[in-house]
Formats: structure tokens, C-alpha cells, sequence
């Protein structure tokens, strides 16, 4: 069955992948079999089930669960308790049922929300691709509002965002690359579905993740939508010095047969942030390595643990975060295959004083600007340090935290600042 494309308006018109309703078991694109163990194994974890819960756990239209209880109940795997009303009954598995059900878990542990075939999951990332994202001038200023983010960076990083292609975010520490890169997805516009889990020969890949995937609202779609798919924020997943190259492939778990999907699977079609670049626990070259085919070919290939080789479309935004210089890492022919390389750039004294002046609006300390010119006088323009982005918030917040120590009102003042700078400052360089 074809997806459904709801046409949406804002500032530019787009379509919107939305997955149609099943209607049949067929247009699951699963087996019926496949369907009969998912449902069998919800109800032997549960013992009693009303076929509406059933359908609320698996995400199955109510109609489709009830041809499948039925088949079940023929097959004498489960039996009727007691009715429910509403036209629905309580089931409960037999005592074939339960070894049928205990066989079932030793094939997977899987029970949940029904997966989609990965055939649709593929096709889904071609409808919702970030390539069809076209972000403005406007749509960044909106994104970086609580950030200091000067115009020479709006207009780098605009680019690079439009290209669909990967950039290198690079430069002093502290001056917001990584704050930067994780609000690049605000400028995108729309919300896209991915499924809970995908079906692949019979094996179950878990995709959504709760902790890289914010849920939102769909309740303005129509009730038809096939609820195996939940619509999400596009995605930013953000990984640093933790990073291993295990985390880019199939993680199957013996115990269970399950796959939990790798982070670029996870971020498909939104932002995939590799933080502090240079910094991980592997040979930055091998892991570089691992993303020339994706970066060229825009495909990237997975295998499952039977030797099953998946080709999956790279879909997301690549942006490595580091305070080294690219050039240092990685050679030059990779380097061709990130077209953007944006130093953020240390702020200049005005610069630094708007970002102090914004900070204490927001916390609601009143700004000195004798106080702050006193700051840099006594900090920076002697030599001490060069400035960064985030000391501002930083010394302001040392500032308050000393206030509420004295019980009194949080006030920039030399004494103050100089006890901030004092205990902030202490152990660093320049």
C-alpha cells in the first residue's frame, strides 16, 4: 500500500509522510503467523487480556486482533473467560498455549508494538529525507534565539544545513559548537513517523528510542493512521568520547534475538552529532573509515548476526563537533567528503557583552556594565585568557550561587566578580 502524504503549510508548503491505516492483516505487509506469536506471547505475559488491550499494546487496529484471537482460539492456544462488554471478551492462554508461547520466546523475547516491515521503514526514509528540508536566515535566528550565534556563523552553518551533506563544527572549547549543532534540527520544519520496531526475515530491530526520540502529539491526524508508527521531533542524537565503532552497527542481543537499532539508524532523518571529535576511546581514522561509503553514496550497510546484509539510506545530517583542527585528524581526501568545515569563532569584546547582557536578563540579575567592563580589564585585556562564549553565563552563575550563600540580592560588582573569576577560573589557562 502506498503512504499517505498530508499536505502541510508554513513558510513553504511541504508533504508529510503520514503511514495509512491497515485495514487487513495483508496490508500489515506481515505474516499471519508472525501476527498470531506476537499476540499469543502479549497475552501469556500478562495471563487475563480483553482483546481493546491487546490492540492497545500492539498497536493493531481492534478488528485486525480479533481475527487473530480467533484463528488462536481454533487452534485451542487461547480461550475466552469472560466477556468484556463493549463486544470484546477476556482471553487467556491454554496450557498449549503457554508452551506454545514459552516456544515462541525462545525464537525472541519481543512482545510490544507490532513492528513494520523494512521495506516500508526504507521507503518512509526516502518520503522524509532532510534533503527536502530548506532552511532560511529566519529559521536559524529562531533556532539559536537563547544562544549568542553571531551573523557569520548563521551564514555558514545555513548552508552546509541546505546541503543535506556533512560539516565540521570546529574551534576553541567553550565557545557553543556542540549547543550549536544540537539546535540545528529546531530549524526544520515538521515532524516525522518512524516506526517502534521493523520486521527484517524475521528478525525484530527495536528503532525508537525513548532517550534519543521525543514523542509528539497526533492528535490533528485522522484516527486511520497505522498506529505502529509514532510521530516524533526529527532527531538529534548526540554521541561522544563514549563512541565505538559497535555503536554504528546491529546490536543483537543473545538473550532476548533482538536487535537494538545503531545511532545512525536512530537518527535518520534529523541531525547525527559527533561530539568532541578526536576524543573517542578508538582510532579516530578507523572511525572516519566507517562513514566514506554513507558520506559518497548517501546508503549505508548493515548485517544481521545470519550474515543478512541491509542497505539502509544515510538520511541524516553528519556534523562533527571538535576544538581540533580538522586538518590535524583527517586527510584530505576525506575532508572533501565534508564540504563544510565552520570555525566558531571566539567572541569579539562586543559580542562578549551581549551574551552577558542577555544572561542576566534571563536569570534576573541586573547588568553593571562598569562591573563588566572591570571583568575584561581585569581578565582578559591584561593577557590572563581569551574570551569564550560560555563564560559569561558561567561567572554569572558563580555570582549568584555566592548570593544566595550571603542571603543577598545577586548584584554584579568587582568584589563579586573577582570571587566568581577566583574560584572559576582556578586550574585553567588560557
Amino acid at each position: 500500500m502506498p503512504p499517505q502524504v498530508k499536505t502541510t503549510t508554513g513558510f513553504q508548503q511541504q508533504q508529510e509522510f503520514v503511514p495509512p491505516y491497515p485495514n487487513s492483516i495483508a496490508e500489515t505487509g506481515l505474516k499471519e503467523g508472525f501476527l498470531e506469536e506476537l499476540v499469543l506471547k502479549d497475552i501469556y505475559m500478562v495471563n487475563f487480556a480483553l482483546g481493546r488491550e491487546i490492540a492497545s499494546r500492539t498497536m493493531l487496529p481492534f478488528k485486525l486482533v480479533e481475527e487473530i484471537l480467533e484463528v488462536l482460539k481454533k487452534q485451542l492456544l487461547v480461550e475466552v473467560k469472560t466477556s468484556g462488554g463493549l463486544a470484546d471478551y477476556e482471553y487467556t492462554p491454554t496450557e498449549k498455549g503457554r508452551d506454545r508461547a514459552r516456544a515462541y520466546f525462545d525464537h525472541n523475547a519481543y512482545v510490544g508494538p507490532c513492528p513494520v516491515p523494512w521495506n516500508r521503514y526504507i521507503d518512509s526514509l526516502k518520503y522524509q529525507t532532510i534533503r527536502r528540508e530548506s532552511v532560511t536566515p529566519r529559521d536559524l535566528e529562531v533556532a539559536f534565539s537563547d544562544i549568542m550565534v553571531n551573523r557569520r556563523t548563521i551564514n555558514s552553518v545555513g548552508p552546509a544545513i541546505n546541503s543535506g551533506r556533512g560539516m565540521f563544527l570546529f574551534g576553541e572549547p567553550g565557545n557553543g559548537k556542540t549547543s550549536i549543532a544540537e539546535r540545528i534540527v529546531r530549524s526544520f520544519k515538521g515532524h516525522i513517523f518512524i516506526p517502534y520496531a521493523v520486521e527484517c526475515d524475521g528478525q525484530i530491530i527495536r528503532v525508537f528510542d525513548s532517550h534519543n526520540h521525543e514523542s509528539v502529539s497526533a492528535a490533528n491526524y485522522p484516527r486511520d493512521y497505522d498506529h505502529r508508527w509514532v510521530r516524533i521531533q526529527r532527531p538529534c542524537v548526540v554521541v561522544g568520547g563514549e563512541l565505538t565503532i559497535d555503536m554504528l552497527e546491529l546490536q543483537f542481543d543473545y538473550g532476548t534475538k533482538l536487535y537494538e537499532a545503531p545511532i545512525q539508524l536512530k537518527s535518520n532523518c534529523g541531525l547525527l552529532l559527533i561530539d568532541d571529535f578526536g576524543r573517542q576511546r578508538i582510532d579516530h581514522k578507523s572511525l572516519l573509515n566507517r562513514w566514506i561509503v554513507p558520506l559518497e553514496k548517501r546508503v549505508d550497510y548493515l548485517t544481521l548476526h545470519t550474515g543478512k546484509k541491509l542497505e539502509v539510506p544515510f538520511e541524516q545530517l553528519l556534523v562533527f563537533s571538535t576544538n581540533l583542527n580538522p586538518s590535524d585528524l583527517v586527510d584530505e581526501a576525506f575532508l572533501r567528503r565534508i564540504p563544510y568545515k565552520i570555525n566558531i569563532a571566539s567572541p569579539t569584546e562586543d559580542e562578549f557583552k551581549w551574551i552577558f547582557l542577555q544572561y542576566c536578563q534571563r536569570t534576573g540579575v541586573p547588568y553593571n556594565e562598569e562591573a563588566v567592563n572591570y571583568l575584561i580589564d581585569s581578565q582578559y585585556r591584561s593577557g590572563k585568557r581569551s574570551m569564550r562564549c560560555c563564560h559569561p553565563r558561567d561567572v554569572v552563575d558563580q555570582v549568584i550561587n555566592l548570593c544566595t550563600f550571603l542571603q543577598t540580592d545577586p548584584r554584579l560588582s568587582r568584589e563579586y566578580l573577582d570571587h566568581a573569576c577566583a574560584v572559576y577560573f582556578a586550574a585553567m589557562g588560557k
